[in-house]
């Protein structure tokens, strides 16, 4: 089973200003390096911003945007972006394969805590896909707190979560990553993003990529983390520890 290399940019958002947040994720692009998928946070382009008239993307420019560095480089690209829709606003999770298909999903969980649930409509779903050969779940920040929506039903083998969370909250970040992982018995990459916005919260170096077993295989370098995730290994830890088969029957109201 091939190896899935992922890298995730985890860099200093320049607040509401999409075109030179371009010109520094292509500057900052590892040409050097060509995994399988390439991460941006959460509202690369923007900033997590609740002025969703200025920032919203309604005509398809950074997916636009997207699609085009994906096929250059021919490898998946994602990450979260403030949209229109239909007249309501939403904080979406793009994934765009090398050959343009796109996934996208719908933050489900609002941090009302910085009044997000006033501005953008929830999710109504929960995407689970395959690329690769490998199932993967799309995820966005505050979406980590809730361990039922996360719940491996759907026996995915990594949990992708782009995400803006602040340093003054970073170990429950840390600390949640890793218990994502563990419970779900996949991968975890978890990626954050840099520097200070224009909310005033500071941002640190805390992007992770998460085993089933809780140990730390990413390696961040500069603005960079990089992971190689080995399914072999995933298969051979679940068929020695089927923890999955021992859980709850549940169903989600969204």
């Amino acid at each position: 089973m091939k190896n899935l290399k992922i890298i995730g940019l985890q860099h200093q958002i320049l607040w509401k200003n999409k075109v030179k947040n371009f010109e520094i994720i292509e500057h900052l692009f590892p040409l050097e390096i060509k995994p399988d998928i390439f991460l941006l946070p959460e509202m690369f382009s923007t900033g997590f911003c609740m002025d969703v008239d200025e920032i919203a993307d309604a005509d398809g420019e950074v997916l636009n945007w997207i699609k085009r560095l994906a096929l250059k480089n021919e490898m998946a690209v994602g990450g979260s972006v403030a949209v229109k829709e239909n007249d309501q606003f939403y904080n979406r999770f793009y994934f765009v394969e090398k050959n343009g298909t796109v996934h996208q999903y719908d933050k489900r969980h609002l941090f009302s805590y910085a009044k997000e649930d006033e501005f953008y409509s929830p999710g109504t779903e929960r995407v689970v896909f395959e690329y690769l050969s490998w199932k993967i779940c799309l995820q966005v920040c505050y979406d980590l707190r809730f361990p039922v929506f996360s719940r491996n039903t759907d026996h995915y083998d990594l949990l992708i979560n782009v995400a803006s969370w602040p340093s003054a909250r970073v170990e429950a970040w840390n600390t949640l990553l890793k218990a994502r992982a563990i419970e779900n018995q996949c991968y975890v990459f978890g990626l954050n993003r840099l520097g200070d916005d224009g909310n005033k919260l500071h941002y640190e170096s805390s992007s992770h990529c998460f085993f089933a077993d809780g140990a730390e295989t990413g390696i961040i370098k500069d603005h960079l983390i990089y992971a190689e995730l080995d399914k072999d290994m995933l298969t051979a830890f679940r068929n020695k520890f089927p923890f999955l088969n021992d859980g709850d029957s549940f169903s989600i109201n969204l």
